[in-house]
């Protein structure tokens, strides 16, 4: 009788390994089904990384030693280039060995550490995006009291609120991320740890990780993105009421809108394809995440540094001077 209550202790202990089990170590796997080909998405995202460290750092360098480029609006592009240039250091670099070396593991730890990185720095890529057009509000429809709108003591009454929301929220996502138990398996179908690539793996109840994210999605990219917009719409009625005097101050601002449109869809698209089952395949979701991530990385410093006329002319003069200076006696 006792063995027969052993066996049947040990059959039913032997059924549900997985509920008694918690992943600790986890494997990324994006974009494993294009096979033999997969090796060869390391040379576009190589080049896009160096492109992003390259420009970036370029831009980071001129703002930082040029003093005619010390106004608010050049700070700002600065510090988005400091965004821009960290942003895809957190994933890429892992996800280029993957795909040279199929070297895919990573730790649970690991994992988080790359998901608070990830959307706490995509989280004020687009914040910053909106205190930069706060600043070209300021320059349209406020000229005369620009410098004062503008002073750090007055801007920052802009910031505060911005970054305690956006602190706050990724905190608690990836939080509540860590505490969950990881028992349906260890492959992450994604190239990086995105927060319902990860989250979906779990054990038992995910609602509200699923709550959390959605809330961190809309309350931050889409309300910022909402006060962008309002913010553009308003300079071009400015604008148009007064001819052309702004037209300079708003010559990047529907490059803007339509980066920020791509960027705002690919995001979205990306967090809801895992909330609504549908046809969409891995690779394509892969891709609009890898879109809302790196592609800003690599535009911005176009966007921002080449079409800003100031910015241009001290690159060039910044070069043409590079190229003289070997060539001067010392």
């Amino acid at each position: 009788m006792n063995d027969t209550v052993c066996a049947e202790v040990f059959h039913s202990m032997k059924d549900l390994p997985a509920q008694n089990i918690s992943f600790t170590e986890f494997r990324l796997n994006g974009f494993y089904s294009l096979g033999e080909w997969r090796p060869f998405l390391f040379i576009p995202f190589f080049l896009m990384f160096l492109l992003a460290i390259t420009a970036n750092s370029i831009l980071i360098y001129l703002i930082k030693t040029q003093k005619s480029l010390h106004s608010p609006m050049y700070v700002l592009i600065g510090v988005m280039a400091v965004l821009d240039l960290i942003m895809p250091i957190f994933f890429v670099p892992n996800m280029l060995l993957s795909f040279l070396f199929s070297w895919s593991e990573i730790s649970l730890t690991g994992c988080l550490i790359q998901m608070f990185g990830i959307h706490f720095v995509g989280a004020f890529q687009i914040t910053l995006l909106f205190w930069m057009a706060l600043d070209r509000y300021f320059a349209i429809c406020k000229p005369l009291h620009y410098h004062k709108y503008m002073e750090i003591p007055n801007f920052l009454k802009f910031v505060f609120a911005p970054v305690i929301r956006n602190g706050f929220l990724i905190v608690t996502m990836v939080s509540l991320a860590g505490k969950l138990s990881f028992c349906v398996t260890n492959v992450i179908d994604h190239c990086f740890c995105e927060h319902m690539a990860l989250v979906q793996l779990a054990c038992g109840d995910i609602s509200v990780n699923n709550i959390v994210g959605l809330m961190s999605a809309f309350l931050i990219a889409t309300m910022d993105c909402i006060l962008i917009t309002i913010s553009y719409v308003v300079m071009f009625i400015s604008v148009l009421k007064s001819g052309k005097a702004h037209m300079k101050a708003l010559h990047t601002c529907i490059t803007h809108l339509i980066v920020l449109s791509v960027s705002l869809i690919s995001a979205l698209t990306a967090f809801l394809s895992y909330r609504i089952r549908n046809n969409i395949s891995s690779n394509i979701r892969i891709f609009t995440s890898i879109l809302y991530l790196f592609f800003p990385s690599c535009l911005h410093p176009l966007i921002y540094g080449w079409r800003t006329k100031e910015i241009r002319q001290t690159f060039l003069k910044f070069i043409n001077n590079a190229q003289v200076f070997p060539f001067k006696k010392i």
